[in-house]
């Protein structure tokens, strides 16, 4: 096996970008941005949700929004 130079990871270079992972669940999407996944951002950083973890969680989305969204 080969090791590769710093910063070169082929998961994360603009040809190769890495997987995209549910936050809760951890199960890969099944294309760069599935359209059933819900994104946020929490401290700055984006976070996904697969379509299962966000139907479960509905409420707890829901419920950290301001009631102008809803």
């Amino acid at each position: 096996m080969t090791s590769l130079p710093p910063g070169s990871d082929q998961g994360d270079s603009p040809e190769h970008p890495a997987p995209l992972l549910c936050a809760r669940c951890g199960i890969p999407a099944p294309g760069p941005h599935p359209v059933t996944w819900t994104c946020s951002v929490e401290n700055g950083t984006p976070v996904h949700f697969c379509d299962t973890c966000s139907r479960e969680n509905l409420r707890s989305i829901e419920g950290r929004l301001d009631s102008a969204w809803w």
